[in-house]
This record gives C-alpha cells, structure tokens and sequence, in this order.
C-alpha cells in the first residue's frame, strides 16, 4: 500500500524505523529485532540505507523479509551520494520486482573517505530519476525542523524541501527534534510556502549517553533546556535515563497530537523493547 493513501486515510499513524546491519555476521540479530518492531502493528515500518554515508546491501533483502513475515507495509530507503545512475536504477528495479511501492529518497551523508561517485548532488536530483523510472511509486523525503546543516540560512532551507515537492515527493519525514515549538514553527513556515504535503514529526526516544552524544554530533539538533535536565540528572544512572527518555519522547508524542499533528515516526535505534513502551503508553491515543 502506498505511504500516502496511509496517510490520508487514517487519521492518526504511528510508524517506526529500523535499520540493516553493517556485517552479514550481524544480519539475524537485526532481522530479529526488526520483524519484533514491525509485530507490535505500526502503520509502517521504514528501512535504513546505511549510517554515515554508507550504501547497505541489505536494505531491501530486509525490507522484504519483514513485509513477508509481518504483513506490515515497509518503506525502503533509498540514497545517491555514492552511486551511479545505474546502480540507483538497479535497486529500483529490485525494488519493483519484490512489489514495493514506496520509496524514501535521500541524499546521504557524505562518506567518510569523501565522495566516490558524483552523479548525483541533490535528494532532488534522486528524486526526479525516481519518478522517471515510475511514476506511480509514493516518494518520501526529509525536511529539517532545525534547518539543513548545509543551508545558508533557513528560507534557503526551506526553497530546496519545496524543491522536493514540486520534483514528486508525497509526503515528508523531518529529522529528530526535542522542542515541540521548533516543529510547530517549521510546519507554519512550510505552509506559508507553500509545501502542502503531509509532514511526519520525527522523534527520538534517547535511551542512553552515547545517543545522545551521536545525536547531536550527528545531526546538530538543538537540545532544549528540558532535556538537558534530564540528561544531567539521570546520566549516571542507564535504566532512570531510559525511562526518562521514553517518557520524554511520549511526551512529545501526545503534545503533537493534541496540536493536530496526527503523523508521527519514531527512529527505535532497533530497540523493540522502546518501541513497545512507547505504543503502550499510547494505547488509547493511538487507536
């Protein structure tokens, strides 16, 4: 089923991301924790193409195996920073025999022993050759609540997600974030120009103080004051932090949807166990 009829057809949507192994050694143990996720029902499950700029060659191997085994529709991600136009035509390809009608487009992060192919700069570009290739697969693709690290400012920012958009993008998936009010902001800016998608509130349940170091490392995401606290207080103690961070998260989580943010995706980091706590504690707000 396409992301996007899901979208519109149900009025509030709970989807979780995981992510493919880096080593084939380390393939069943993901595979199990991923099919242990997608069991607890979401809407959809979406698939890693690979962390820090890496391409995974276990992406739709995975993608497939838990659609099979879970009936849950799956969204595969799909990036271009180090790959041929043929090669991205090829996954394409795969991804159409194996029946998947979705596709999450993005430009990756650059590798770390820098770029190796350069046909593509842009998630646009990837885009456009996505809908090429076929016109009827529901295309996602990312938008940044904080403001791409990249952009000169973030009118800049948001010119290239409209971008997006006008190339065939359905819907969007932001990049965590841990201040409502950043959201809200970015939603309203969105709409003022004029990017009408729906837009799924990315959100990060962080369990542990080597997240929340990679997190901001990683993406530059703005940690409000409140969060800070808790981190201080709990930061010695790993099973008060955990809790504290799937309270916060669900927190989160309930603020979006009493603001008519009915859309919401949660990066589980593979954990099936945070994923659960989190469905739990919206059992009767998530219906």
């Amino acid at each position: 089923m396409r992301i996007i009829d899901i979208l519109n057809e149900k009025k509030v949507t709970l989807s979780f991301e995981v992510f493919p192994p880096k080593i084939s050694t380390n393939y069943a143990s993901v595979e199990g924790a991923a099919e242990a996720i997608a069991k607890l029902n979401p809407c959809f499950v979406s698939v890693t193409y690979g962390a820090g700029g890496g391409v995974s060659e276990y992406t739709i191997n995975l993608s497939h195996e838990i659609r099979q085994k879970t009936g849950v529709e799956v969204l595969p991600h799909l990036t271009c920073i180090s790959s041929s136009k043929e090669y991205v035509r090829q996954n394409l390809q795969a991804l159409k025999e194996k029946g998947f009608e979705n596709v999450f487009a993005l430009r990756g992060d650059i590798p770390p022993e820098g770029r190796i192919c350069y046909d593509y700069d842009h998630a646009i570009e990837l885009i456009r050759d996505i809908r090429e290739f076929d016109e009827n697969i529901c295309i996602g693709g990312a938008c940044y609540p904080d403001g791409h690290p990249e952009s000169a400012n973030k009118n800049e920012d948001i010119d290239h997600i409209r971008e997006k958009v006008e190339a065939g993008c359905s819907f969007l998936t932001s990049q965590l974030f841990f201040d409502n009010g950043v959201f809200y902001n970015y939603l309203y800016r969105l709409r003022v120009r004029g990017v009408m998608v729906p837009v799924m509130a990315g959100i990060m349940p962080i369990t542990n103080m080597k997240q929340v170091k990679r997190t901001v490392a990683m993406s530059g995401t703005i940690l409000p004051q409140r969060f800070l606290s808790l981190v201080d207080r709990f930061e010695n103690d790993p099973a008060a932090l955990e809790q504290a961070g799937i309270i916060y998260a669900t927190d989160q989580i309930i603020d979006l949807i009493a603001n008519d943010v009915n859309h919401i995706h949660v990066y589980t980091m593979n954990k099936p166990e945070v994923a659960k706590k989190i469905l739990e504690n919206l059992s009767a707000i998530i219906n």
